[in-house]
């Protein structure tokens, strides 16, 4: 089981409407694989000095190591957030099938 060349990326977004711009962009450009939207996460922070309670979409991205950086930057061009969450790990162990599947899904 080859899984150095993946990785799973997490990205809140303040609401569906704006999680869904952002998956369709990623995989419309082929940066993913698939892109898991969980409507509704609660989000518990400290922003600028102050402690702050949203309501958000968690982004679950699954794609390849060497597609972070234009991952990222899509992101980045299409979120509102000043700083938005844009986490990446590695993956441990998966189905061969489904690590294919990512990178194939994933070539251009």
């Amino acid at each position: 089981m080859d899984t150095k060349n993946h990785i799973i990326v997490f990205c809140t977004a303040p609401n569906k409407e704006t999680a869904d711009k952002i998956a369709e962009d990623i995989i419309d450009k082929r940066l993913a694989a698939c892109v898991n939207i969980i409507d509704s996460v609660s989000s518990v922070y400290r922003w600028k000095g102050e402690v702050t309670k949203d309501s958000e979409c968690l982004m679950i991205i699954k794609t390849a190591v060497e597609l972070f950086i234009d991952l990222e930057s899509t992101i980045k061009v299409n979120h509102p957030y000043e700083v938005p969450e844009i986490i990446g790990f590695k993956l441990e162990k998966g189905n061969q099938e489904y690590l294919n599947w990512i990178i194939d899904s994933t070539r251009k």
